[in-house]
C-alpha cells in the first residue's frame, strides 16, 4: 500500500516496476522498502537493509544509501528538467553524478512556486531560468549543512573540509565520510540563509553533458505515464465529446451501451457523455454503440474558408494598438518604395504522442490525481472546485508526460475536470481512468489559432526601411476562459510576442491586433505567438534586403545595431553555413533570427526544389544563446525538435473546420515529419555567461522564415500561405 500523508489511497500496479511500499513524511526522515529489483526512484541499501532518506529541505533528500533526490518541481514531457534540476543540485552539493536521481514534487504552492509567476507550473520555457539560481542556493545550503555535521563529528574547522564526488573529507586527520552516513545529523543545523555559490569557473557539471536521469527508464520500459496507470478495482473511461464546438447533448439512448458485458455505466458530464467499463476496448465499443442526438444551435457551424473570409475584412480595419512609434502614415507617404504582404495560418493541432489523460479518485474527504500536470496550481484550484473539496485535499501525482507542447496546459483543466466529474458520478470505489483516444485530441482538443497577418513596409532612396505597420488578426489565447481579464482593451499580449517588440532600427513602427470570436478552443502551441509573428517579420526583412539589393545578413546586421545578442547568433551562423561562399550547386540558401523567452536563435536553411516543385530541405545551421548552457547535449536536442516540428508545420499540417467538425481525425490525415524526411541539422551554443534563458521554443519560429526565405532565393516565389503543400508544384 502506497501512502500520502498518512492517508491511504489506491497503489498503481506496475508490471515489473519498482514502487514505493511506505512513506511516512516527517522531518527526521522517512522509510523505502522495495518490491522490485528495478527502480524508479531510490536503491536498496547494499545489505538490502531499508533506506532511510532525510529530508534536508523542500528540494534535497539524501538517503543513507548515499542517493540525493532532488524534488523536481516542474513537469518532464521530454524537454529533459528532470535531469537540468538535479545538474544544478550535483554542481553545488559537489555530488557525484551518480548518486543522483529525482522525484516529482507534490502540488504544494507554498514549497514549490515558480520564482516568477508565484504559482506551481511549467511554462514559457521557464524551468532552468526560473530555478537556477534557486536550486543552486538550496544544494549550496545543504552542502554546507553536510559539512557543518562533519566538522561536528571530527572537531575540526568547516573550512578544513573539502567535498568531492560525494566524499566530504578533512585531509589532515584522513577522515572522510559520504553523504548518506551525515545526512541525518546534517538535518539538525540549522541552513545557512545566504550559502555562497560557486563561480562558473568552478563549475565541474554545469556546461556539460551528463546522462539524462530518465533515459535507462524510458528505454527499458518503467517510466510510469498516465496511461501506464493500474490501479486496484480502476475503471476505464472515455468521454463522447461534442461533433462541433459548443454543441450540447439534447437526448441520449444508452440502451444498447449499457447491455454490453463489462459496461459499468453511463453517465452525462458536462464534457459530454461518459462511458465507463472495465478496459479501454470496452469503453470504447460501448461509446460507439451510444444514439447521442446534439443540440447544434449554439454550436461553431462554419469552415475554415469561412473564418479567413472574415479574417480577411477584419484586417482593414484598426485594431487595439500594442505598438505605435513615429508616424507611419507620413512615412509611408514619403517613401521610395512600398511593400505590402499578407500572410495565413492555419489552426494546429499539439498532436502530443500521449492522448490526453488522467486517472482520479474522489472521496467525501479527498481527491487524488495522478496526470502529467503542467499547470500543477491551476489543477489543484480546478480540481478543488470539480470535486467539492478544500485545494489541501486535492493530491496531485505528477508522473511523466508524453508531450505536451502546451496542450496539458489548459487554464480550465479539461481533462483533469472530465476526469474528476466522471469519479464523482462513478463513486468512491473505482479509482477512474479517462483516457482520450487520437480522435479525440483531433477532433475534441485546443488549437494553434488561425491568423491573418498583413505587413505594409517602405524603404527610402538609399534602401533603409522607414515604415512599418503590421495587422494581425487573430483569436485571443484568453478569450472565454476565467483569465480573460488578460485582454486589456482588446489586446492579447501573447497574440503580438515578436511583432510588437520588432527589433529592426526602424523610426516608424505600428503593430496592431484585431480578435476574431471563432469558438473553437485555443491555445499556446509551442512558442505561442512567436510561431507566427516570427515568420511575417523575417519574411518581410528579407524581401525589404531584397529590394534594396542588398545581402540578407549584412541588411540585418546594419538593423541590429542596438541588439549584440541578436548580432551575434546571426554573424555566428553565417559564419558556420558559409553564408558568404556559394553552395552546392542547386542548394538555396535562406535567414531568420529570432528573440524568444529571453533567447536568441539564427537559423540558416538549405534547400533544393527540383524542376517539378519537389521540396527537400538538405540541412539546417542553428545559433542559440540561451544564457549558461546547463546541458549542451539537452539544448542541441531541443533545438532539433524544435526545428522538426516546425519543418512539419511548415510542410503540410493545417486542421480544417468543415460545418464546425474538424476534418482531420488521426496522423493519416495530419502528418508531422517523418524521421527520414528529417534535414542534417547543426546546432550551435553560444558560449555565455548570462543568466540561462528558454529553451523549449526558441529553436521552432526561425525555421518557417529560413525556409521561405530560402525558397525565394531559389524559385522566386514568397510563401505567404501554410502549410507549404503543393504551392510549389508544377503541372
Amino acid at each position: 500500500m502506497l501512502k500520502f500523508l498518512s492517508q491511504p489511497v489506491a497503489t498503481p500496479t506496475l508490471s515489473r516496476r519498482r514502487f514505493l511500499l511506505t512513506t511516512s513524511l516527517g522531518t527526521a526522515g522517512f522509510v523505502i522498502g522495495c518490491s522490485d529489483t528495478r527502480q524508479q526512484a531510490g536503491t536498496p541499501a547494499a545489505n538490502n537493509e531499508p533506506v532511510v532518506a532525510t529530508d534536508l529541505n523542500a528540494f534535497v533528500r539524501i538517503g543513507s544509501d548515499n542517493t540525493v533526490t532532488v524534488i523536481v518541481k516542474h513537469l518532464d514531457k521530454g524537454q529533459g528538467v528532470s535531469t537540468g534540476l538535479p545538474t544544478l543540485v550535483a554542481e553545488e552539493l559537489d555530488a557525484d553524478w551518480a548518486q543522483m536521481q529525482f522525484e516529482f514534487a507534490p502540488a504544494d504552492v507554498t514549497r514549490y512556486a515558480n520564482t516568477k509567476s508565484g504559482s506551481q507550473g511549467t511554462g514559457g520555457s521557464d524551468s532552468i531560468a526560473n530555478s537556477y539560481l534557486q536550486m543552486r542556493t538550496v544544494a549550496a545550503a545543504a552542502r554546507a549543512m553536510l559539512v557543518g555535521a562533519a566538522a561536528t563529528a571530527w572537531g575540526v574547522a568547516a573550512g578544513e573540509i573539502t567535498v568531492v564526488r560525494g566524499v566530504v573529507a578533512h585531509e589532515a586527520s584522513g577522515r572522510q565520510a559520504q553523504f548518506g552516513e551525515l545526512a541525518a545529523a546534517a538535518a539538525s543545523i540549522e541552513p545557512p540563509t545566504d550559502p555562497t555559490l560557486k563561480s562558473p569557473d568552478q563549475f565541474t557539471l554545469i556546461g556539460t553533458q551528463v546522462p539524462r536521469l530518465d533515459s535507462p527508464a524510458k528505454t527499458d520500459g518503467t517510466a510510469l505515464y498516465t496511461i501506464d496507470m493500474d490501479l486496484p478495482d480502476m475503471k476505464v473511461a472515455l468521454v463522447a465529446h461534442p461533433p462541433k464546438f459548443g454543441a450540447t447533448v439534447r437526448e441520449i439512448d444508452s440502451t444498447a451501451a449499457s447491455a454490453m458485458s463489462g459496461v459499468l455505466g453511463v453517465y452525462p458530464i458536462a464534457a459530454g457523455v461518459a462511458v465507463v467499463a472495465d478496459s479501454f476496448w470496452t469503453a470504447k465499443k460501448a461509446r460507439e454503440a451510444l444514439v447521442i442526438d446534439w443540440d447544434t444551435s449554439a454550436a461553431e457551424l462554419r469552415s475554415s474558408e469561412q473564418i479567413i473570409s472574415e479574417f480577411k475584412q477584419l484586417v482593414n480595419e484598426t485594431g487595439a494598438v500594442a505598438r505605435d512609434d513615429g508616424d507611419v502614415d507620413a512615412a509611408l507617404d514619403g517613401a521610395a518604395q512600398i511593400l505590402e504582404l499578407q500572410f495565413e495560418l492555419p489552426f494546429l493541432a499539439h498532436a502530443a504522442m500521449e492522448p490526453m489523460d488522467c486517472v482520479a479518485h474522489v472521496t467525501d474527504e479527498r481527491c487524488d490525481i495522478w496526470t502529467g500536470s503542467q499547470l500543477t496550481t491551476l489543477d489543484q484550484g480546478n480540481a478543488s472546485a470539480a470535486a467539492g473539496v478544500s485545494k489541501e485535499d486535492v493530491h496531485i501525482h505528477t508522473v511523466y508526460a508524453g508531450g505536451s507542447f502546451g496542450r496539458r496546459a489548459t487554464l480550465e483543466s479539461d481533462f483533469v475536470v472530465e476526469a474528476i466529474a466522471i469519479s464523482k458520478a462513478v463513486g468512491a470505489a473505482h479509482p477512474i481512468k479517462l483516457q482520450w483516444t487520437r480522435e479525440d485530441d483531433f477532433a475534441s482538443g485546443y488549437y494553434r489559432p488561425m491568423g491573418l497577418h498583413r505587413v505594409r513596409a517602405a524603404l527610402d532612396d538609399a534602401g533603409k526601411p522607414v515604415a512599418w505597420r503590421h495587422r494581425i488578426v487573430t483569436q485571443s489565447f484568453f478569450a472565454g476562459t476565467s483569465f480573460e481579464r488578460m485582454i486589456n482593451e482588446g489586446l492579447d499580449p501573447l497574440a503580438v510576442e515578436g511583432a510588437a517588440n520588432l527589433p529592426y532600427a526602424i523610426d516608424n513602427i505600428h503593430v496592431d491586433l484585431q480578435l476574431s470570436r471563432v469558438y473553437l478552443p485555443t491555445l499556446w502551441w509551442r512558442s505561442v505567438g512567436h510561431t507566427q509573428n516570427a515568420w511575417v517579420a523575417e519574411v518581410v526583412v528579407d524581401q525589404l534586403a531584397k529590394a534594396a539589393g542588398q545581402d540578407e545578413v549584412a541588411y540585418r546586421l546594419e538593423l541590429l545595431g542596438e541588439h549584440p545578442r541578436h548580432r551575434a547568433v546571426l554573424e555566428l551562423a553565417a559564419d558556420k553555413a558559409g553564408w558568404g561562399s556559394p553552395a552546392k550547386t542547386g542548394v538555396h540558401r535562406g535567414v531568420a533570427v529570432h528573440e524568444s523567452f529571453s533567447s536568441y536563435v539564427a537559423q540558416i536553411a538549405e534547400v533544393r526544389v527540383s524542376d517539378a516543385g519537389e521540396l527537400t530541405v538538405e540541412r539546417v545551421v542553428a545559433v542559440v544563446d540561451c544564457g549558461v548552457a546547463v546541458n549542451p547535449d539537452i539544448i542541441r536536442a531541443q533545438v532539433e525538435g524544435a526545428i522538426g516540428m516546425a519543418l512539419g508545420a511548415y510542410l503540410r499540417e493545417a486542421v480544417h473546420l468543415d460545418n464546425g467538425t474538424v476534418r482531420e481525425q488521426n496522423f493519416d490525415q495530419y502528418r508531422p515529419l517523418r524521421i527520414h524526411e528529417m534535414p542534417t541539422i547543426d546546432v550551435h551554443i553560444v558560449k555565455s555567461a548570462e543568466a540561462p534563458s528558454g529553451i523549449g521554443e526558441p529553436g521552432l519560429p526561425p525555421l518557417a522564415p529560413a525556409l521561405t526565405n530560402a525558397i525565394a532565393r531559389a524559385t522566386g516565389k514568397v510563401i505567404t500561405r501554410l502549410p507549404l503543400g503543393d504551392q510549389l508544384k508544377t503541372s
